[in-house]
């Protein structure tokens, strides 16, 4: 009997924006609708299609309850909760069901984020050069990173990406990804066999697109909001948080894991 093959499952979106001026050249980095940093998360999954049936499951309850049937954001037509749960459009009683069950899906959460006062600094640097800072180079870099060091431990990796837009930069993000298991490789000298597949889709395809929404969505009312009751409900499954741009005792930012926990008053304040 052939042995069978380990598969490691990836879901990867980001929160914010990378709007760092406007028309004329002002900051507006933090205002109305403007983040004030910009995230990149990946989520792994060990069972995506049991996720799959208990997100559709709890979203089928919600929508026979009498209690929303009017609601604007459950009828199909919208595309909103009735097709997919994200987190900013899905109303507060909904958002904590969904808050209640993603603990018991078994995901594993790494986070990059990068914080937009910097990424201006870059910005204006790079003009002063005739260059430009390319908002795919900044998306691609914490891909990037966040994929160091995890594409040796299973005989293939499917990595999920979340649709930018009308965007499908396929090619770019394979790169990225290829260039972190070379990295991996130069500063562990273990070679990896692992085979990677990219897709890129829809949280309405993959649920997992939806779990990493979540995530990321807590993390960032955390960091811009200083609001950490939603963070503390998904904590144990937050792995790594790289905060990459808070340099106040490492020249490679400020790291999270469970020999450093996250709480809010470790979080360097963020302008905007």
């Amino acid at each position: 009997m052939a042995e069978k093959r380990s598969v490691n499952n990836y879901y990867v979106d980001e929160a914010g924006d990378l709007t760092l001026f406007n028309r004329r050249g002002h900051v507006i980095v933090g205002r109305e609708g403007v983040s004030k940093v910009f995230m990149v998360g990946v989520a792994y999954l060990p069972g995506p299609r049991l996720v799959h049936h208990k997100l559709e499951k709890l979203r089928t309850d919600l929508l026979a309850d009498p209690y929303f049937r009017d609601v604007p954001s459950m009828q199909p037509k919208t595309k909103k909760t009735a097709v997919y749960f994200h987190a900013k459009d899905d109303l507060p009683e909904v958002r904590r069901e969904v808050l209640k069950l993603l603990p018991d899906l078994g995901a594993k959460v790494q986070i990059a984020i990068r914080r937009k006062e910097y990424l201006v600094k870059t910005a204006r640097l790079l003009h002063q050069r005739h260059s430009k800072l390319s908002p795919n180079d900044v998306y691609d870099d914490l891909v990037k990173r966040l994929f160091k060091g995890s594409l040796h431990t299973a005989d293939e990796n499917r990595i999920v990406l979340a649709r930018r837009g009308k965007s499908v930069r396929q090619h770019a993000l394979e790169e990225a990804i290829k260039r972190a298991k070379v990295n991996f490789e130069r500063k562990t000298g273990i070679r990896s066999e692992s085979e990677t597949a990219i897709f890129s889709g829809y949280p309405s395809q993959y649920a997992g697109l939806q779990v990493i929404d979540y995530h990321l969505w807590a993390l960032q009312r955390m960091f811009e909001r200083g609001e950490d009751r939603f963070f503390h409900l998904l904590a144990p499954a937050y792995r790594l948080i790289m905060d990459l741009d808070d340099t106040r005792n490492k020249p490679y930012g400020e790291w999270y894991s469970d020999s450093n926990p996250l709480e809010l008053e470790k979080i360097k304040p963020v302008a905007g």
